[in-house]
């Protein structure tokens, strides 16, 4: 495989993609779909998720996280694959792809009339960028402050579905922050699953995550506690919203998050807890699929 396709981690893109598609099922459920509007959503979306695994290749290497300590699989500028200029190079080409192709969603979802929006759009754009590359990269990594979780809660649950639904409907119901809230809390159980993995590591680089913070008893309890948070919020969608028993499909995948939860529970070896982040990618996007599936059917 070509270093730069290990460095982009094609395992991480389905968990970008999954806040878009709940944004466009929720859309199409209320008769809003707009496909070139999440077309364009999903490729920015994409772009962005690349650039913050470079970023992220890039920062742990050069802040010590991504050392001979580490566990997890080593990474293209740890290994000498990419060089730390190649990948700030590979860097600022994805961040202006990235910027290239939220204008052009911006354009065809707001267009001219819509320059107040367009301009708000525009600032939570560019601020997506800027926590692409500075959760591991930059002066000051929020990642290693430990504020990771906050920032992909917000950008892969509240700011993935609520904007793609807005640049859809152009309008935001209230009840449409439980469903972005669930995807929100399941973003974050995976990256909480990399960071239970990397504990030891990143004790050392000086990386203070949440599990470093709470210790892998309480990290794995707050793994459970995302997991049912998740749920719990498309429960209470599902009831506020009940048209059909439809709706209840999402349910299917609670087999899929009750073995992740017990499995980071059981799993002490870092190189047994790897395989779980992408299951529960994967069990994310499956969940996504079904809530949305019942969503429009219903």
């Amino acid at each position: 495989m070509s270093p730069w396709i290990s460095a982009f981690r094609p395992r991480t893109l389905p968990l970008a993609l999954a806040s878009i598609l709940t944004g466009a099922f929720l859309a199409a459920a209320n008769s809003q779909f707009n496909g070139p509007v999440v077309a364009l959503a999903a490729l920015t979306t994409i772009l962005l998720q690349i650039l913050s695994n470079l970023a992220n290749d890039y920062g742990d290497s050069q802040n010590g996280a991504d050392s001979v300590h580490r566990e997890g699989p080593q990474r293209a500028v740890q290994s000498g694959a990419i060089s730390p200029t190649q990948m700030k190079s590979g860097m600022w080409i994805c961040g202006l792809l990235a910027l290239g192709s939220g204008l052009a969603l911006l354009w065809v979802a707001l267009g001219a009339a819509g320059l107040g929006l367009f301009l708000a759009f525009l600032a939570l754009g560019l601020a997506a960028i800027w926590a692409a590359v500075n959760y591991t990269a930059g002066a000051k990594p929020y990642g290693y402050a430990g504020l990771g979780d906050l920032s992909v809660f917000l950008f892969f649950g509240l700011v993935g579905v609520c904007g793609t639904y807005f640049l859809q409907a152009r309008a935001l119901p209230l009840q449409i922050l439980l469903p972005a809230a669930a995807l929100g809390c399941f973003a974050t159980a995976v990256l909480n699953v990399n960071n239970i993995r990397d504990i030891k590591s990143d004790v050392l680089a000086g990386k203070i995550t949440i599990p470093v913070r709470l210790g892998p008893v309480h990290a794995r309890r707050y793994h459970w506690l995302l997991l049912l948070l998740g749920l719990g919020c498309a429960t209470v969608f599902v009831a506020l919203t009940y048209r059909s028993p439809w709706q209840w499909l999402f349910a299917l995948a609670t087999p899929l998050f009750a073995f992740n939860a017990v499995q980071v529970w059981q799993r002490q070896d870092s190189m047994q807890i790897d395989p779980l982040l992408k299951q529960m990618a994967l069990s994310t996007l499956v969940f996504t699929v079904l809530f949305g599936v019942g969503q429009v059917v219903g």
